[in-house]
């Protein structure tokens, strides 16, 4: 046997030996090393946000561990830093992220969507469905995310890496957790918060009174009006007048598709004078069908005055309790039959669409990446949570170097 021989011979045992070596493990490597350590930004007491340390848990063989890149600041996690009205601290929040895999346990290998994963693959979640086995299926509308568990709202535990304001968060059995390794960062920051318009146009349609050619208001542009704003105009939908008091955020909504904005600092005759700006906007006309964006019991009673008779109302503002709303149900339910969708945070089906959504609203020039107009540190988070309570920008991001 010749020299080549040998070392063609040599270099196909040491291939042999590496395939061998690396059985069941993905084909991309991480980037780096895991360290010993994790970073996790904890609330420990109202308004206060200490980076804790603590030792990297152990991955289990249903276990994903994920090295995270960056999370959204939600109006959610506002509300508990400022009075903690879930009753959570000291807790780890962020429910907006995401991350590349690091460490996979043996017996993960796709993700909700049958989708393979592997490491170095890019990845959200969504559920935990670990208190209820019988959920299992990726197909699912039926239970929405409002009746399972989500990290980022869990109560802190042993394992400490339970929400997505942190450098590593351990995905456990049970949970839902989706490759979307083809999106860009920006883009998968706003899976979450672009899930919950999702439903809500999904319950909208289910009035079948939603159509291409309605005439559409969305109350409210903060990060979830504008983003309601975005997926009508995705859908085909033209005529769709924005309702805000703050000017920039009403620019911008014309920027994500709204063909005429309402202010209603402009309007000091009450909600008589308000409607009547709505309805010019639409040229004298009342909306067919409108969404309530925002938290404002006010809002939500003064609504129903720009709906035309037999139009249809989606409220998904009040993701915590914002006090009890005063409507008149004969003129404003019973004399113009509104018909009325109440709408809570998503299911897994609508989670799989936002990234179509998120695809065609890129596709089709709107700006929709530049709602996220802040992006502090880790270690910035207290900070963070000040800008987003003065409303110094729109969606306020936390990114990991």
């Amino acid at each position: 046997m010749d020299t080549n021989s040998v070392n063609i011979e040599a270099i196909v045992r040491q291939v042999l030996a590496d395939m061998r070596s690396s059985e069941g493990a993905s084909a991309k490597a991480p980037a780096a090393g895991v360290p010993n350590v994790a970073h996790v930004a904890m609330l420990t007491k109202l308004k206060n946000f200490e980076i804790k340390e603590y030792p990297m848990p152990p991955v289990g063989d249903d276990d994903i561990l994920v090295k995270v890149e960056g999370c959204g600041v939600c109006g959610t996690d506002a509300h508990e830093y400022v009075r903690d009205p879930f009753g959570l601290i000291p807790v780890a929040l962020g429910h907006e992220g995401t991350g590349e895999i690091v460490k996979m346990g043996k017996n993960v290998k796709l993700d909700s969507a049958g989708k393979p994963l592997a490491v170095g693959d890019k990845v959200v979640t969504c559920m935990i469905f670990q208190d209820n086995p019988a959920i299992t299926t990726f197909d699912l509308n039926k239970q929405n995310v409002g009746a399972a568990d989500v990290y980022g709202l869990l109560p802190d535990d042993d394992v400490h890496l339970n929400g997505w304001f942190a450098d590593y968060m351990l995905i456990r059995k049970g949970s839902t957790v989706f490759n979307v390794s083809d999106l860009d960062l920006d883009s998968r920051i706003l899976i979450e918060p672009s899930a919950v318009l999702i439903h809500a146009v999904e319950r909208a349609k289910t009035t079948g009174i939603l159509r291409f050619n309605s005439r559409v208001v969305v109350q409210g542009c903060g990060p979830i009006g504008l983003l309601c704003v975005a997926v009508l105009r995705t859908m085909g939908i033209e005529n769709i007048v924005a309702v805000d008091g703050n000017q920039k955020r009403l620019e911008f909504a014309k920027r994500l598709g709204a063909n005429a904005t309402v202010n209603f600092n402009d309007f000091k005759g009450g909600i008589d004078d308000l409607t009547e700006g709505v309805k010019k906007a639409f040229g004298g006309y009342e909306a067919d069908f409108a969404f309530q964006c925002t938290g404002s019991a006010v809002a939500h009673a003064n609504v129903y005055h720009f709906i035309r008779r037999g139009g249809g109302l989606c409220e998904l503002g009040f993701f915590v309790d914002g006090g009890p709303a005063s409507i008149n149900p004969h003129f404003d339910l019973c004399a113009k039959e509104i018909t009325l969708v109440g709408s809570w945070v998503y299911t897994l089906r609508d989670y799989a669409t936002t990234f179509d959504f998120l695809k065609r609203a890129l596709g089709i020039g709107l700006p929709i990446k530049e709602l996220i107009t802040h992006k502090f540190p880790l270690s910035k988070m207290n900070e963070a949570l000040e800008t987003n309570l003065s409303q110094a920008g729109l969606k306020i991001a936390i990114i990991n170097e």
